[in-house]
C-alpha cells in the first residue's frame, strides 16, 4: 500500500531506503522527507490534501526559454527559513520578476540546486497554516514564498505571509510583496524620507517604479518619474508620479529646473550610467537608493562628489534584512496594510499570462517591455 500510494501521489517507482534520505535546502527536500515517513512510519490522515501539481520549472541556466512546465509533487508545510513549519497556499496568481530572470541565467544570489520552481511571490487562500500563524484556512493571503511560487501550490513562512485585503485582487495580490515591501524598506526605513521631500524614481514605469510612486505620496512626499517612452509616461502618471521628465532628453537638467536645485532622495532600482547624474540631482544631505540593478551595469561611485556636496549613497537589500527580522518585517506589512485600506497602494498589473506561457511573462522583463507588474494566472 505504501508503494502504491508513493508512486500515485508522487510518481516515485523505486523504493529509497530510509537511511538514504537527507534534509536539503532546495526544493526536492520535502519530497525526500515525505519519502522517509511513508517507510518508517503507518500513513496518517493528514490536514490537507497531498496530490501532484503543475509548476514552473529550471533544468537547465541558459536563460527564460529554457523553463519548462512540469508536473511536480506538492510541497508540505515546511520552509527552509521556518523549518518544520510553514503556510500551505493553493496559488491563484504568482508574481514575476526580475530576480526570476536572473535565475533562469544563474545569475541570482540564490543559487538553488538544479531543477528546482522558481517563484517567490504569489496570492491565493490558504490550506493549512501552523497553530500560532493567525491564519485561517481558506483565508485570502498574499505571500513572499523565497521559491516554489510558480505553482498550483507554494509554501511560505508565516511571517511572510499576509492578510490580502479585499480591496485587491488576487494578481494584485501578487504584486505586492516584493516591490512594495522593498520600496517601502528603501524609503521609509533606508532613505529616512518626510513629508514634504521630493523623490526622483528611475524605472518609473515598472513594478518597483510604480510601487515607488504610491509609498512616496503616501509618506506625504512628491514625485519626479523618469520614463523613457510615452507609454510608460502614462502608467507613472497614473501610478501617481507629480512630474515625469523623459530618460532620453535633459532629464538631469528639467529635475534640478523643476524643483529648483534638486530632490531629496533618488530611488533606483536600474543603475548603469545614469547613476551619476541622479547624485548630481541631489540637494545637500540627499540620499541616493540603490535598489536593483535592471540596467544591467553596477555603477561607481566616486566618493569625493559624496564629501563636497554633503550626499549620501544607500543600499536597501530589503530581503537580506527581513529574512532575519521577522518583527520587523510583520511590522512593515501593518504599515504597507494601513496604505492599502487608505487608498493609496494600488498595485498595476501591466501583463498577465497563464501558467503554460511564463516562458513568454519572463521575456516581457528580460526584454524591458514590463509595464507595472507582470503575473502569471495560476488557479
Amino acid at each position: 500500500m505504501v508503494l502504491r500510494l508513493r508512486s500515485v501521489i508522487v510518481g516515485v517507482t523505486r523504493r529509497r531506503p530510509a537511511v538514504a534520505a537527507r534534509s536539503h535546502l532546495h526544493l526536492n527536500g520535502s519530497l525526500r522527507r515525505y519519502e522517509t515517513s511513508l517507510i518508517a512510519a503507518p500513513v496518517r490522515p493528514l490536514p490537507y490534501s497531498l496530490r501532484a501539481m503543475r509548476a514552473v520549472q529550471i533544468s537547465e541556466l541558459s536563460g527564460p526559454d529554457a523553463v519548462r512546465l512540469v508536473d511536480a509533487p506538492a510541497p508540505e508545510p515546511n520552509h527552509m527559513l521556518t523549518p518544520g513549519e510553514g503556510v500551505l497556499i493553493d496559488v491563484v496568481a504568482a508574481g514575476v520578476s526580475f530576480p526570476d530572470v536572473l535565475q533562469t541565467r544563474g545569475l541570482y544570489q540564490l543559487k538553488p540546486d538544479l531543477p528546482f520552481i522558481p517563484g517567490c511571490e504569489v496570492a491565493g487562500t490558504v490550506v493549512h497554516a501552523p497553530a500560532n500563524s493567525g491564519l485561517q484556512t481558506g483565508q485570502r493571503v498574499a505571500a513572499f514564498t523565497v521559491l516554489g511560487g510558480m505553482a498550483e501550490r507554494a509554501v511560505a513562512p508565516a511571517y511572510l505571509t499576509f492578510a490580502l485585503s479585499d480591496r485587491l485582487d488576487f494578481a494584485q495580490g501578487a504584486s505586492l510583496i516584493l516591490n512594495y515591501h522593498t520600496v517601502y524598506f528603501a524609503l521609509k526605513l533606508r532613505g529616512r524620507l518626510k513629508e514634504g521631500e521630493r523623490v526622483l524614481v528611475h524605472g518609473a514605469a515598472g513594478g518597483i517604479g510604480t510601487a515607488a510612486l504610491q509609498i512616496a505620496r503616501a509618506l506625504g512626499a512628491s514625485t519626479i518619474a523618469v520614463v523613457s517612452s510615452d507609454e510608460k509616461e502614462r502608467v507613472a502618471r497614473e501610478a501617481g508620479a507629480d512630474e515625469v521628465v523623459r530618460s532620453d532628453g535633459p532629464w538631469r537638467e528639467q529635475v534640478l529646473e523643476l524643483t529648483g536645485g534638486g530632490v531629496d532622495v533618488v530611488l533606483d532600482p536600474v543603475g548603469g550610467d545614469r547613476f551619476t547624474d541622479s547624485l548630481r540631482c541631489l540637494r545637500e544631505q540627499g540620499r541616493a537608493l540603490v535598489v536593483g540593478f535592471t540596467g544591467g551595469a553596477i555603477p561607481e561611485v566616486k566618493v569625493n562628489r559624496l564629501l563636497l556636496r554633503n550626499i549620501e549613497v544607500v543600499g536597501a537589500g530589503w530581503g537580506a534584512y527581513v529574512m532575519g527580522n521577522p518583527q520587523r518585517n510583520r511590522d512593515n506589512g501593518e504599515a504597507i496594510a494601513k496604505m492599502i485600506e487608505s487608498g493609496f497602494i494600488e498595485p498595476i498589473v501591466g501583463a498577465r499570462f497563464p501558467l503554460e506561457q511564463a516562458v513568454e511573462a519572463l521575456r516581457t522583463i528580460d526584454e524591458r517591455r514590463a509595464l507595472g507588474k507582470v503575473v502569471l494566472d495560476v488557479g
